[in-house]
């Protein structure tokens, strides 16, 4: 495969990969390709986003690689993550609210098995508004990331405690199934109206 072709596929998995990252051996797999092309490809690419104005950078923690934003601009992330938020949540992002808010603690890898579809996208929204946060790691295998909601959350749906929270149905209540994604959805809905 040309070299430019497998920069570009390297830098779409490292960037899907997320906050995980990616090993070269799973880069290797995936790729088909021996690690040592890897390699290369990987310091070419991080040459390249040293070498020019670019507004990320790659790191490697161990043997992970990710993608993150460069200090620098730190200040314009600050700046976008205070300003207030208009937009309304995806249903995917209120869905993965609601099982964190009924599940906390809970990995990244349990969400996904209860949602069927990978959650990275709305886990990232989740945190960049604050309504969720890490506190800690889970005890098994490669320590993944627990997450539960925070204060914020709470002020968000005008909540005083967890326990405010519309109780799960039951199995056979097809009355209140969907009470707990009403409920995200009118306080999603009151605050945008609210923000506009």
């Amino acid at each position: 495969m040309e070299i430019n072709k497998l920069k570009a596929i390297v830098e779409g998995l490292l960037f899907a990969s997320g906050n995980e990252g990616i090993t070269i051996k799973q880069l290797s797999n995936v790729l088909e390709v021996t690690e040592a092309t890897i390699e290369l490809v990987l310091d070419e690419l991080k040459q390249e986003y040293e070498s020019t104005d670019r507004g990320i950078r790659m790191m490697q923690a161990h043997e992970v690689f990710h993608l993150t934003t460069k200090p620098k601009h730190s200040h314009y992330y600050k700046k976008l993550l205070e300003t207030p938020q208009t937009t309304r949540m995806s249903q995917a992002a209120l869905e993965t609210l609601a099982i964190i808010a009924y599940n906390q603690p809970i990995t990244r890898t349990e969400i996904e098995e209860i949602r069927g579809v990978k959650s990275d996208r709305p886990v990232q929204t989740l945190l960049s508004r604050l309504l969720i946060e890490e506190v800690g790691r889970k005890d098994t295998v490669g320590k993944p990331i627990l997450f539960a909601t925070t204060k914020e959350f709470l002020t968000y749906f005008g909540l005083t405690s967890l326990q405010d929270l519309p109780p799960l149905p039951d199995a056979n209540d097809e009355e209140v199934e969907t009470e707990a994604d009403l409920f995200f959805e009118r306080f999603n809905e009151q605050i945008n109206e609210d923000h506009s």
